[in-house]
């Protein structure tokens, strides 16, 4: 399958020790890679770089690299979803969800969102404001356009940091097919989790402290 991204010679130097040094990997279409290893091996660091986000990490990263949509910046087809979650407080989920959606040039119908929403368990608090949501609410929040069906080209790789915390047992469940089903579609998952994922789809990548 096609590639959806390629690192080349990744390196990350942090207090005098390199937590990752000359790290190469590609992700293909249809695959999911699981980055795993102790806290503080690098993992959020290393999403944040894939993101374009993160400025201390030194390397090549090209989104798309088999096709002539290749870039080495993110771009709308992407979504990220950091482990402290992009909600505006003052705004409701639905809100949000609108926020989001436009900041990638995607329309949907709202009652799609509603759907969503109710998905992640937020049915009955979609227009609440967000700051009256626990923290585990405005992370489903941030969750729910996981849940939105789109069509392939329009978001092709999902970038997750720890996407199954503060999740109760039939939400971590609901999500770990969600992911399953979203690279089973085509979509490429590069996420960082406690918990295992049970498929073929699944490559490990671990990361550890190197001197």
């Amino acid at each position: 399958m096609a590639r959806v991204l390629s690192a080349v010679g990744l390196d990350c130097e942090r207090d005098d020790r390199h937590l990752f040094r000359d790290l190469s990997f590609d992700v293909a279409s249809g695959e999911i890679l699981h980055l795993t290893g102790p806290n503080g091996s690098g993992k959020t660091t290393l999403l944040r770089r894939l993101v374009g986000i993160s400025s201390v990490v030194e390397g090549a990263v090209n989104w798309f690299p088999d096709s002539s949509e290749a870039t080495a910046e993110p771009c709308e087809k992407i979504w990220y979803i950091a482990h402290r979650p992009a909600v505006t407080l003052l705004q409701s989920p639905l809100e949000n969800m609108a926020y989001a959606l436009a900041l990638h040039g995607i329309r949907v119908p709202e009652s799609v969102v509603w759907d969503a929403l109710g998905a992640v368990g937020l049915r009955g608090f979609e227009d609440v404001p967000s700051h009256q949501l626990s923290a585990g609410q405005q992370r489903r929040v941030a969750l729910a356009r996981l849940y939105l069906p789109l069509e392939p080209e329009q978001v092709r790789a999902w970038v997750l940091d720890e996407p199954l915390t503060a999740l109760d047992v039939n939400a971590v469940d609901r999500l770990k097919a969600r992911i399953l089903a979203f690279a089973q579609s085509g979509g490429a998952v590069i996420m960082t989790s406690h918990h295992g994922l049970d498929s073929a789809t699944v490559r490990t990548l671990e990361l550890g402290a190197a001197s």
